[in-house]
């Protein structure tokens, strides 16, 4: 079974969507184009929005103002039950009176299919999501995963064009999670259909997306592929809520094809690539993610000229976490810094050593005028 399209635009389409609820602005002229068979996670704090837009594509919730259409059709004022979408919630939601297989077929039998047909489809269903066999169950005898497999099941029911899911796996314990994200993807490409997924969780984007929007108080803060998103955000926010990153502020030094050196203190100076116009003297912020920092031994009694493309400091700390050692830094300006290694590469490092940090600056991101958010 596939849910192949032949559609020549985009699956979605949302064209200056805004959203308040009364004099609270919660979506801000979102502009965003779904393609038919892609996986699209809508990724942000809570808070952000991106449930109020999962529900305005569904139907549940209608525009301020903009557009929304679905395979080239204005869907705009249209109420949920016409339009070719469906909506699977956070936690299964499977009504509880009905068995597996009355829930899965609900939707069909609404529509007036034969007794014979749906049966046919809910089985063909139970297969897709390995439920075969769990048909004649009521809800409460299956795991937190079987029911999000099912509800999936009555989701996909009546065929829609666009499936909507509103984080449904964040009930789920860790290891179970992150089995139903390889599961979900796996789906999702075998019937070559087109996912919209709600998430909080970076890592669930990353594995699961063919293309991640990150959304911030109402709006579309970046759209890319999760390797795009990750090597080149496009701004601080992007890059500290888009895996683990080191920010540093400081002010522009000089500018030379693109590259840009920031002086971050007395005598650190790092080096970056900056995506926009950038000019000398401003403020600015620089990103460097732990992986991609260098780490040598260096020596206390040394000059105290920083490396070309980093800084000097000591080691505060040596923390194991299995697959990698990470290193807390603080460099002779104050400056906090974590760098991940090998555990061969860590071997025999410890507090109050000296060390140098450096990194190819093409692997950094510098932005001017921006600010590091800190959580109330």
């Amino acid at each position: 079974m596939t849910m192949e399209t032949s559609m020549t635009g985009p699956a979605v389409r949302l064209t200056g969507v805004q959203k308040r609820f009364g004099d609270q602005a919660v979506l801000h002229g979102i502009d965003l184009d779904v393609a038919p068979n892609e996986f699209v996670s809508l990724l942000g704090p809570s808070g952000c929005g991106k449930t109020t837009l999962l529900r305005i594509i569904a139907g549940f919730e209608q525009v301020s103002a903009g557009r929304v259409e679905v395979a080239g059709v204005d869907v705009t004022g249209m109420p949920p039950h016409k339009r070719p979408t469906n909506l699977v919630f956070q936690r299964g939601a499977l009504f509880p009176h009905m068995t597996v297989a009355e829930n899965i077929g609900y939707s069909l039998k609404l529509r007036g299919w034969p007794k014979g047909r749906i049966a046919a489809r809910v089985e063909e269903l139970l297969a897709l999501v390995r439920l075969e066999g769990l048909g004649g169950r009521g809800s409460t005898q299956l795991s937190g995963g079987q029911i999000q497999r099912a509800a999936l099941a009555r989701a996909l029911a009546p065929q829609p064009t666009v499936l909507l899911l509103d984080e449904p796996l964040s009930a789920l314990d860790l290891k179970l999670r992150q089995h139903m994200q390889l599961e979900l993807r796996a789906l999702q490409r075998q019937l070559a259909a087109t996912f919209i997924y709600v998430t909080h969780d970076q890592t669930e984007a990353l594995v699961m997306s063919d293309r991640i929007a990150i959304m911030d108080a109402g709006r579309l803060v970046q759209v890319g592929t999760p390797r795009e998103i990750y090597t080149r955000p496009a701004s601080v926010f992007a890059s500290d809520f888009i895996g683990e990153t080191n920010l540093v502020p400081g002010t522009v030094m000089e500018v030379h094809d693109g590259l840009v050196t920031l002086t971050a203190g007395r005598v650190t100076r790092l080096r970056g690539r900056a995506d926009s116009p950038i000019a000398v003297g401003a403020a600015a912020t620089l990103s460097v993610r732990p992986e991609a920092i260098r780490l040598t031994r260096s020596d206390a009694s040394m000059d105290t000229v920083p490396p070309v493309d980093g800084c000097r400091g000591q080691v505060r700390q040596v923390v194991y976490l299995g697959s990698r050692v990470r290193v807390e830094v603080v460099t002779e300006d104050g400056i906090t810094t974590w760098t991940d290694l090998r555990e061969d590469e860590a071997d025999g490092l410890s507090a109050d050593d000296w060390v140098s940090l450096h990194w190819n600056p093409e692997a950094a991101s510098i932005w001017a005028g921006e600010t590091i958010r800190t959580e109330a």
